[in-house]
C-alpha cells in the first residue's frame, strides 16, 4: 500500500460499521431500547455470525491486524478459539513462507452462515503480501472445507477491498459490497459484486453509479456536539448490505452518504440488463445518518449501525423514517450487526477511533472489548 494512505487504509477498514455518541442529540432520536454486554474479549470484534449448533463465531476486525482471525466464543464469553482451525489464521508458514492462498485466510471482514450450514468468510486478500481475494465456505456440519471461490479482476480491483454480503439461495448468488478504499481514502471506484454460486463466476456491477458512491461532503464525524468530537476525513463507498427475506429487495449504502438504497434482486441478477438499464431500476429508499452495518428482520425493519453516534437505529418499512433504537457510551464503533438463534440481535465495539492512527497518534483503545445484544422489533434470519 501506498505510505501516503496508510492512515486513511486504517480509517477506511473500520469502515463497515457504526458509532453513536451518547451525549450527541438526534431530531429523530427516541427512548432506546434495552441493550446489554453479551461477551467481554481481547480483541475488537467486526462481524459475527453463529453456527447451526447455536455457537458463535467472532470475527476479529482486520483492522488491528488480528493473529486470530475468526474464532468460537467460549462458553465464559471472554474468549474464543480459532475456527476452523489455527492453521488456516495465518498464510505463513513457521519458515516464513507462504502457504496456498487457498488454504488460509489474510484480511476477513465479513462472515455469515447461510442455511445450509455453510460459514462464508469474505477473504479481501489485503494483508501483505497481499493475494487474490476470495469467498472460504466451510461445512460446519462436516466440518471440512467446503469450496473455495476466488474473486479476480475484472470483479476485483486493486482499490477493493471486500467489506460484507448477502446469501442468496434462492438466485444462487453471493453479492459483496466493495467499499474500494484499500489504496485510497476515496472510494469513488466502489461497486456491488455478483458470485454466482454455479459457476464460480464473479461481476462487478454499478461502479461509478451514486448508489455506490461516498458523498465528499459528508466526512466519519465522531461523537458530535461533545469535546471529543472530531471528522475522519474518509470517503467510503457501500458498505452496508442487507437482503430481505423473500429475496425481493436487496438494500445497501455507502457509508458517507444520507440515502439508503435498494434494487430488485431479480435486476440484478439478470445478465441480459445492460448497465445503464439496471442503473435505472436502483432506488432511492430513505434518509439515513451515516452508517455501517445493515441487516433486516422478517417485517423489513433495517438496523444500521449509525457511525460515530455509538448507536444502532432502525428504518421502519411503514414510514421509512430513521430513529436510535438502542447505544451505549461504551458501544464505541459497534461493527457488523447480526441476528442469533435466541430472538436476539449482536453487535461488536471495535474501538477503531480511540486507536493510534484515527486519535491523533494516541492510542485510547484497550481491551476488553465488548459484544452487545438486544432485542429486535421483529424476528430475522439467523447469521445476518
Amino acid at each position: 500500500m501506498h505510505p501516503a494512505f496508510e492512515a486513511a487504509k486504517a480509517a477506511v477498514t473500520l469502515l463497515g460499521f457504526g458509532l453513536l455518541a451518547a451525549c450527541a442529540q438526534s431530531p429523530a432520536a427516541s427512548p432506546p431500547a434495552d441493550v446489554e454486554v453479551h461477551a467481554r474479549l481481547s480483541g475488537g470484534v467486526g462481524g459475527i455470525t453463529y453456527l447451526p449448533d447455536g455457537r458463535m463465531v467472532i470475527g476479529y476486525h482486520p483492522f488491528y491486524n488480528p493473529s486470530e482471525k475468526v474464532g468460537l466464543l467460549n462458553d465464559a464469553h471472554d474468549g474464543t478459539t480459532p475456527y476452523p482451525t489455527a492453521e488456516w489464521q495465518t498464510c505463513k508458514r513457521a519458515d516464513g513462507s507462504q502457504k496456498d492462498a487457498d488454504t488460509c485466510l489474510n484480511w476477513v471482514l465479513g462472515l455469515h452462515t447461510d442455511k445450509n450450514g455453510i460459514l462464508w468468510l469474505l477473504d479481501s486478500g489485503q494483508a501483505e503480501p497481499r493475494i487474490t481475494p476470495k469467498l472460504v465456505g466451510w461445512d460446519t456440519q462436516a466440518n471440512r472445507l467446503h469450496r473455495v471461490i476466488p474473486i479476480p479482476a475484472p470483479a476485483s480491483i486493486p482499490e477493493s477491498q471486500h467489506n460484507d454480503f448477502v446469501v442468496d439461495l434462492r438466485n444462487n448468488v453471493i453479492v459483496i459490497a466493495d467499499e474500494a478504499i484499500a489504496t485510497t481514502p476515496v472510494g469513488d471506484k466502489a461497486a456491488l459484486v455478483v458470485v454466482d454460486l454455479k459457476t464460480g463466476s464473479s461481476r462487478r456491477l454499478l461502479q461509478g453509479h451514486d448508489s455506490v458512491m461516498p458523498d465528499m461532503a459528508r466526512p466519519i464525524t465522531v461523537d458530535e456536539g461533545s469535546p471529543r468530537a472530531k471528522a475522519i476525513k474518509v470517503y467510503v463507498g457501500v458498505d452496508g448490505i442487507a437482503l430481505d427475506h423473500r429475496s425481493e429487495w436487496l438494500y445497501f449504502a455507502p457509508l458517507n452518504k444520507g440515502k439508503m438504497f435498494r434494487v430488485r434482486m431479480s435486476d440484478l441478477v439478470d445478465t441480459m440488463l445492460s448497465p445503464q438499464q439496471l442503473a435505472a431500476r436502483v432506488e432511492v429508499y430513505a434518509d439515513k445518518p451515516n452508517n455501517g452495518g445493515l441487516s433486516i428482520d422478517r417485517a423489513g425493519n433495517l438496523y444500521l449501525t449509525e457511525v460515530g453516534e455509538r448507536a444502532v437505529g432502525i428504518i421502519p418499512p411503514d414510514t421509512r423514517k430513521y430513529r436510535r433504537l438502542v447505544g451505549d457510551p461504551a458501544m464505541v464503533w459497534p461493527d457488523g450487526v447480526t441476528y442469533g438463534p435466541d430472538g436476539y440481535m449482536y453487535t461488536g465495539a471495535a474501538q477503531l477511533p480511540l486507536s493510534a492512527a484515527l486519535n491523533d497518534g494516541k492510542a485510547e483503545n484497550k481491551p476488553p472489548y465488548l459484544v452487545y445484544r438486544f432485542k429486535p422489533l421483529a424476528p430475522g434470519n439467523v447469521g445476518f
